[in-house]
């Protein structure tokens, strides 16, 4: 077994160096740091990956991107990297008969996590589906505009992350710089993502973002409560992602996501998926469940029901 890690571990350094030595030799396959960049730039994109850094060495990134972002947004803002509970796995559940479109989870969630407002970043989606229909996400409507929700005939459904128990996006990421924490959250090392969006592609949820340009969010909007591996701002050229808002849920006693806070309806439940009293428990084992694209074997965590 000692063994077998020494093997992975070379092939994971291997892999990491061998990709960024073709990205270089590649004419500009991303955006590399400037000869005229400075140190820190640099150090954030040389560092080692999240998973290796000592506590010493974690603490002065933390440090170093503390100190950029405060400067850059004129406020002190706290980067952490809190661990994943002991004996927690996450899981989300949603009442499809109780969603009424409002998109108010939308822009929570883009308050919340330090989305770009422009170009916008959403990392949560609605579709409006005829109730006659059911659901055939071939004939969803992704940009209703109704003067009022929830529109007759219609029922809506979030689509967001669903943090797969089998995730088709981590497999074939070439660097490693996307992998499920044991809380069950698939989290992105911004630092060593180099934009390649082969997660995107994997994704059949549509639910990996790039962004294409410098990510624009007022300096008055900028949520200084951050985490390494959730909301802290994410730079140019890097695949981001729902993380069940982690700088929120892994804290003791824990908070829940915003988008399920700022619900109006109670739409949306989490809770421990290990915990036999949990109310996300309780929702599994007593009502119609419906797992989105159940037949591709990802074994989401995320699960739409129905309370009446």
């Amino acid at each position: 077994m000692p063994d077998q890690k020494k093997q992975d571990d070379h092939v994971f350094r291997l892999s990491r160096r061998k990709t960024l030595k073709g990205l270089v030799a590649g004419l500009g396959a991303i955006a590399l740091p400037s000869a005229t960049a400075s140190a820190s730039v640099w150090e954030s994109f040389f560092q080692q990956h999240f998973r290796e850094l000592s506590k010493k060495e974690l603490q002065e990134v933390l440090a170093r991107l503390e100190k950029g972002y405060s400067k850059e947004y004129g406020k002190p803002v706290k980067v952490k990297a809190t661990a994943p509970i002991e004996g927690v796995k996450f899981g989300y559940g949603l009442d499809l008969s109780r969603c009424i479109g409002c998109r108010r989870c939308v822009y929570g969630c883009v308050t919340e996590n330090n989305q770009s407002r422009d170009p916008q970043v959403h990392w949560i989606r609605v579709v409006q589906l005829d109730k006659e229909r059911g659901v055939d996400l071939d004939k969803a409507e992704h940009y209703y505009n109704p003067k009022k929700v929830p529109e007759e005939g219609h029922f809506y459904m979030p689509v967001q992350c669903q943090q797969c128990e089998n995730p088709p996006c981590t497999k074939v990421c070439p660097v490693q710089a996307t992998w499920t924490e044991t809380d069950g959250v698939i989290v992105v090392d911004y630092n060593w993502c180099i934009g390649c969006r082969y997660c995107m592609a994997a994704c059949p949820y549509g639910a990996r973002h790039f962004n294409w340009s410098k990510p624009t969010i007022p300096a008055d909007e900028v949520n200084p409560d951050t985490h390494y591996l959730g909301n802290r701002p994410r730079p140019v050229g890097v695949v981001e992602k729902c993380t069940f808002c982690v700088q929120r849920t892994r804290e003791q006693p824990g908070r829940y996501p915003a988008c399920e806070e700022i619900c109006p309806v109670g739409a949306r439940k989490f809770g421990n998926l290990l915990d036999p009293d949990s109310e996300i428990r309780y929702l599994i084992e007593n009502k119609r469940v419906f797992i989105l694209k159940e037949d591709l074997n990802t074994q989401p965590k995320f699960f739409y029901f129905y309370a009446t």
